[in-house]
Parts: C-alpha cells; sequence; structure tokens
C-alpha cells in the first residue's frame, strides 16, 4: 500500500496541476463539457479547471499514465550573470535578492553559509549570489526552500523579488508546492515524492556526493 504522504501528493497533483494540453493528451482522457446551460435557458462557460484530473472518472489511471512518461525538462542552472546596470540600480532598491535573503534564511534558524552547505551548488558561484553578484534560477531557490525548510510565505518571497512563482501548470513547481505547504521536509519522504514525479534537476547537496 502506498505511504500515505505519497497518496496525499498523488491527490494533490490531481486536484492542482493545470497543464492541461498535456493532460488532455493523456490516453484514457474524457473532455468534460466546458458549457452549461442555466435554468433561464442562458450558456455559461464552466471554469477550465473542470479539466483537472481530479474530474475524471479514472483519476488514479490517468496519473499513472502521467507520470509513465515523465522526464525532467526543467530548466536546471543554478545562476544567472546579473547585467551591470541591474546590478547598480539594485545599490538603490529597498528590496532586492541580496537583501532578503538573509532575513528569510534567518527565519528559518540558517545563514547564507549554512544553506550554501546544502546546495550542489560551487562555493564560488554560492558567494557571488550572496553578494549580489549573481541571480540564482527558479531550481535553486525551489532547492533552497526544501533544503532550509522554508515557509509558503518565504519562498513566495524569495520567487517574487526574482521575477518567479509556483506554477500550476508546471509539475515540478506543483510537487514542491505539496511539500512545502506540508512541510514535508524529511529528506527520505521528500526525495520519495521528488522521485515519484521525475524531478532530477534540483540542486541539493547529497551526504555522498
Amino acid at each position: 500500500m502506498k505511504e500515505s504522504y505519497l497518496q496525499g501528493l498523488d491527490e494533490f497533483v490531481c486536484a492542482t496541476y493545470s497543464d492541461y494540453v498535456k493532460i488532455s493528451s493523456l490516453e484514457g482522457y474524457r473532455m468534460p463539457e466546458m458549457v452549461a446551460v442555466g435554468r433561464d435557458g442562458n450558456f455559461s462557460r464552466l471554469p477550465t479547471e473542470r479539466m483537472r484530473i481530479c474530474y475524471q472518472s479514472d483519476p488514479a489511471g490517468l496519473l499513472e499514465t502521467l507520470k509513465a512518461g515523465l522526464t525532467d525538462v526543467e530548466y536546471s542552472f543554478s545562476f544567472a550573470v546579473i547585467p551591470v546596470f541591474e546590478r547598480v540600480r539594485n545599490l538603490f532598491r529597498r528590496r532586492t535578492f541580496r537583501k532578503l535573503l538573509p532575513v528569510v534564511l534567518s527565519h528559518a534558524g540558517e545563514t547564507t553559509e549554512s544553506a550554501g552547505e546544502k546546495l550542489a551548488v560551487a562555493p564560488k558561484f554560492w558567494k557571488k549570489i550572496v553578494k549580489g553578484k549573481l541571480y540564482p534560477e527558479k531550481n535553486t531557490l525551489l532547492a533552497l526552500a526544501l533544503v532550509c525548510r522554508l515557509t509558503a510565505e518565504d519562498t513566495n518571497a524569495l520567487l517574487d523579488v526574482r521575477g518567479f512563482t509556483l506554477r500550476q501548470d508546471s509539475l515540478r513547481d506543483v510537487v514542491i508546492s505539496y511539500l512545502i505547504e506540508q512541510k514535508l521536509f524529511n529528506e527520505e519522504m521528500r526525495d520519495r515524492c521528488l522521485s515519484e514525479y521525475k524531478i532530477e534537476n534540483l540542486p541539493i547537496a547529497r551526504q555522498n556526493a
């Protein structure tokens, strides 16, 4: 029998994941009626959420079909170079990633040094990220949230200052949203969830690496 946290993840994905192009192309998927007729005879369009897997007659079967075709194709670089003009502008901004990072990490009892040790990012690049000379890419921020056990609020704050969001049409983002919301930070359980959905490109440091 599947562990309850994995079962919970499956249910969360079925109810949340919204890449409707991918979902509707699954074998066995039945396109739902998207128009309803009211008592007054007027037509109304139903919300696109009706296309999610949880509304299908066999959500478990469709989810297994989805999993069978998964590969991790998400952008996996750890950092991006900041243009010189933007680095100058950041000196005068009140809210920047460099200023927000230590504040967010302190909420989780972490420092920039301890956080860097938990990421599979070369120390020289992590130091430049901390000093505001490089920007972390989204995969790095998601890994940071998991290894430092950040709250949803702090995770969203870091993503927002970089211009990112947790997207419901990204399976990676949906799985990580579940882990953060459920505070599922135990390494073994976390890695089981990531493996279940073939999420392999997060720069998380491994003990035996």
